[in-house]
């Protein structure tokens, strides 16, 4: 769906409602016919106009959770990135090692192995002169010893050819981790850059649903006007204020800490979740985990740290690190999913932390902030129990 052009918007209502609404006429005591008509067509008019924008919002607005949606998927694909990213780091770290210890191995016993062949063979020389007259015994000495010390370096030999098939082995494991860790490198590295394009996508869509939400304001400012000067239509005028007060900014609504929330029970579950209830009104911001604002699978990892449970920053791991629960037994604390089950974890893309009554705390987007929300969405696919 393309972006809205909300400023061709603004420019072009706001010239018609210019041109309409100059300054006030006076006020008739009696006001004639004529007046209450042109009074009424002003009202329709307007009208027309409040419902046109009204249209646009929603469109604007529609387009914005979609991109939201997809941009929360790539954050958690991001996170998820990181965690196997640190894997194939320490993967190639260890084949390193082992690798190094395997040459050090070959180096140490190739030492020993020619140190004891230099010592075998110094007591080994035997003069012409010598063996013709020390006889024949003197020479079958000479000749066992030189057997035993052949067995030796054959033994050490067969010892140094395994230790060097080793080391190569190590070598080939380590040129694979190293490979497999500049492939996860360039992985995170696409994905953060996808992030980013949907990171910009969102907040463009942002302003510019911000922009047809002070237009349709304004219309609904004008439209009130109009029908303030229509006596005769007092329950339109009141309709144009309630649709006035549906365009202020969002009320504060579950960013307030319930009284029930004190009796949450006990355990880890309910440290996590008083924690998370204490970070309310914090903002949501890009695969952060705090202190100053979170994601959702941040703001859910750093709970239940509180609570001594270690989690990734990634819903596609904290949706397996706990048994799944049914949603009829869920406890304060538990872990509430969003998305779509499939082989591939990268389709939850959100986490909530249940506090009970049907409640969660949770990050939700982009724009907003840390807040009380009910479990229950379209997309809800359970529930996890981390410990």
């Amino acid at each position: 769906m393309p972006l809205l052009r909300a400023s061709g918007l603004v420019a072009g209502l706001g010239s018609s409602l210019v041109l309409t609404f100059g300054a006030p006429a006076a006020a008739d005591t009696k006001p004639s016919a004529k007046d209450v008509a042109k009074a009424r067509q002003q009202v329709k008019e307007r009208v027309r106009e409040l419902g046109q924008a009204e249209a646009d919002l929603a469109k604007a607005q529609a387009r914005k959770e979609a991109l939201n949606t997809e941009a929360e998927r790539l954050v958690e694909a991001y996170n998820g990135q990181l965690v196997q990213l640190e894997q194939a780091r320490s993967a190639y770290e260890e084949a390193e090692r082992r690798a190094r210890r395997a040459a050090e191995h070959v180096d140490r016993l190739r030492g020993e192995v020619a140190a004891r062949v230099a010592e075998r063979y110094s007591g080994l020389r035997l003069a012409p002169t010598a063996a013709m007259l020390g006889g024949l015994s003197d020479m079958r000495g000479f000749l066992r010893r030189a057997s035993l010390l052949a067995q030796v370096n054959e033994e050490h030999a067969a010892s140094l050819q395994r230790l060097e098939a080793a080391q190569q082995v190590f070598d080939i494991l380590r040129e694979q981790a190293a490979r497999a860790y500049s492939e996860q490198s360039r992985k995170a590295e696409e994905v953060r850059q996808a992030r980013d394009a949907a990171q910009r996508a969102v907040e463009e869509q942002v302003e510019q649903t911000k922009q047809i939400e002070q237009e349709k304001a304004e219309i609904s400012k004008r439209l009130e006007a109009a029908r303030d000067r229509v006596d005769e239509l007092k329950q339109a005028r009141i309709k144009a204020r309630k649709a006035a007060r549906r365009t202020v900014l969002p009320a504060r609504k579950g960013l307030t800490v319930p009284a029930w929330t004190e009796r949450l029970g006990s355990g880890p579950g309910k440290k996590a979740a008083q924690w998370a209830l204490k970070q309310l009104g914090k903002p949501y911001v890009w695969a952060a985990a705090g202190p100053s604002g979170f994601d959702c699978s941040g703001l859910t990892m750093r709970a239940w740290q509180r609570a001594g449970v270690s989690l990734d920053h990634w819903t596609g791991t904290q949706w397996t690190s706990g048994r799944h629960v049914p949603l009829n037994k869920l406890r304060t604390g538990d872990l509430i999913f969003y998305g779509r089950l499939s082989r591939n974890p990268g389709t939850i893309h959100h986490v909530g932390i249940y506090i009970g009554r049907g409640m969660m705390v949770h990050a939700p987007q982009t724009g907003d902030v840390v807040r009380i929300s009910p479990i229950w969405r379209h997309d809800l696919v359970g529930a996890t129990r981390p410990g």
